[in-house]
């Protein structure tokens, strides 16, 4: 078998990374050999994977879902936004520079297709099937002609698509019908159905609009997914507030103590794997909200200043906001604080950046003693060691070198009373260390609260990653899903005017 399948969307966040992620999780039960793929990412949150390549957090979570290790050649465009008009580019795990949008959309992108397609061969060319995940829309007519996450890839792979359409939204019948007549001939020959996501009541009640669009486009419908709480994967282009619906249902889990611990994370700008929390909002009793004003922080038993692609940028609104005083405070009022990545270097004593901001030195908060000079290479590593008595894994991603001056050692950084820092993503995943850190932080905040005993962020991650498996088993038609990856788009589509324009 060497099957294929493109997942695309009416719009951003219509659900292509769930269904994606679902139907690798599906395969991968199946006993078929199935990876992900997306040829190009726009997204702050990003992983590392073991040979030192950066790729999307969504990318490595799907590779989850197939039981496999992430690779760069899941995810070989990488786009890291660093303000309104420029991105930096990352390719084939590397970043090769920044690119203005008009300047990457004016050639450089259309360039890269022959690499992507090589890539997506490559797998091809190892597993049974590759589940492609598409990004925003295919039927955006002003970008179709250097197109290569949507139809670009989808036509030069002869790849199947299936449109997912989110109908909590509202309107998924017009969408579904639109995305298809705004594509090409050529294009819609391989558009071979839909599935509908998020759907709440009685499917019954639904059927006849999709008969209906059956009827208008030639092309049937594949499942009707009902909405559940707490299936998103790793995002990419938003921020939910409530990042525990990643990990578990909605609703706060009782806490083991006689306490709830408050965790208030600095909405920083150009927020960058804000995941990072996620293993903190999986524990019971622990609540997460994302503040920005410094009334916020005043109740909050830990404050958490995250990763950001723009640090200088991220120091100066936490400033200009008022957070900057409330956080120092804190520290001075030994208030736990924790700083990861650009929130450790903000942390510091001062910032040196001729990278991103190009603003030369810059003072930090002086929290932590701590100098960070931004290098022009890039930071790329998996790290293991041991903090608080227990082992920790993480990664690193970063372009700030830092000089730690005193405190005593924490990680790669350093603590200093009841303020920590340090460049280490996905720290808080390993559960022993968690807990231990948890447990430190209660006590400093004078909270009775009880890290649980037994909560395993990975197994909650492998819970959920199932439970989208299980939406795919019980609400698609398989043996369709199944026919499609492996044979291709039916034959004989219609076209459906008016199609792309000229």
């Amino acid at each position: 078998m060497n099957g294929g399948l493109l997942v695309a969307g009416t719009t951003s966040d219509a659900g292509k990374s769930v269904v994606t992620a679902g139907i690798c999780r599906w395969l991968a039960r199946q006993g078929v050999k199935v990876a992900p793929f997306k040829a190009q990412n726009m997204s702050l949150n990003s992983f590392v994977t073991r040979e030192g390549a950066e790729i999307g957090r969504a990318q490595a979570m799907q590779a989850q879902a197939c039981r496999i290790e992430p690779s760069a050649l899941m995810n070989p465009v990488l786009l890291k936004p660093g303000g309104e008009q420029s991105s930096q580019v990352v390719l084939l795990g590397k970043p090769v520079g920044e690119l203005s949008a008009r300047g990457y959309h004016g050639g450089r992108q259309q360039r890269l297709l022959g690499t992507v397609l090589d890539c997506l061969a490559q797998l091809r060319g190892t597993y049974d099937a590759v589940i492609c995940e598409g990004a925003g829309s295919p039927a955006e007519i002003n970008l179709r002609r250097t197109d290569i996450v949507n139809m670009g890839i989808a036509r030069g792979a002869r790849l199947p698509v299936l449109v997912v359409g989110d109908i909590d939204r509202g309107g998924v019948f017009a969408s579904f019908f639109g995305t298809v007549a705004l594509l090409s001939r050529e294009d819609q020959e391989l558009v071979a159905g839909f599935m509908v996501n998020k759907f709440r009541g009685d499917v019954s009640l639904l059927e006849p609009g999709l008969d209906m669009l059956h009827g208008l486009t030639g092309r049937r419908t594949y499942g009707v997914l009902p909405y559940r709480h707490g299936l998103g994967i790793d995002e990419e282009d938003g921020l939910r507030v409530s990042l525990r619906g990643t990990v578990r249902e909605s609703t706060v889990a009782p806490p083991h103590g006689e306490d709830v611990l408050r965790v208030a994370v600095c909405a920083i700008p150009l927020m960058s794997n804000f995941t990072d929390v996620d293993a903190l909002a999986a524990e019971p009793g622990v609540v997460v909200r994302f503040v920005d004003r410094p009334e916020e922080l005043a109740d909050a038993d830990l404050a958490v200043v995250p990763g950001t692609r723009g640090t200088v940028r991220a120091l100066e609104w936490l400033r200009e906001r008022g957070l900057a005083d409330a956080l120092v405070r804190r520290a001075a009022e030994r208030r736990p604080i924790l700083g990861i990545c650009g929130g450790f270097q903000i942390l510091g004593q001062y910032i040196e950046d001729d990278v991103e901001s190009r603003l030369g030195q810059v003072d930090g908060l002086g929290v932590l003693p701590v100098r960070v000079r931004f290098a022009r290479e890039k930071t790329l590593t998996r790290p293991a060691g041991e903090a608080l008595g227990e082992r920790v894994e993480g990664y690193e991603i970063h372009h700030g070198v830092a000089d730690v001056t005193g405190g005593e050692p924490f990680l790669d950084g350093c603590r200093v009373g009841q303020s920590w820092g340090t460049h280490w993503h996905g720290s808080l995943e390993s559960d022993g260390f968690r807990r231990a850190f948890l447990r430190e932080a209660a006590a400093a905040a004078g909270r009775r609260f009880v890290p649980a005993a037994d909560t395993s962020f990975a197994a909650l991650r492998e819970e959920q990653l199932d439970r989208l498996g299980d939406l795919i088993e019980q609400h698609a038609d398989t043996d369709a899903l199944w026919r499609l990856i492996e044979s291709g788009a039916p034959q004989g589509l219609p076209f459906i005017p008016p199609g792309a324009p000229a």
